[in-house]
């Protein structure tokens, strides 16, 4: 932790910044799951809305 003392004797605390690192673009197999998920939740939220219809 980096401290700093002005005239006045008051402290100043500064966390350390962490390392910074570029996110890695996502492979072919996660791109796939991921359209599956993107599926599946896109079923899931279609599946509520015609529940909610119906009951109406």
């Amino acid at each position: 932790m980096y401290t700093t003392i002005d005239e006045n004797g008051i402290l100043n605390n500064y966390a350390t910044e962490p390392k910074l690192y570029y996110a890695e673009y996502p492979s072919q197999a996660q791109q796939n799951l991921y359209k599956i998920q993107g599926a599946i939740a896109t079923l899931v939220v279609a599946l509520v809305v015609f529940v909610a219809f119906g009951v109406s």
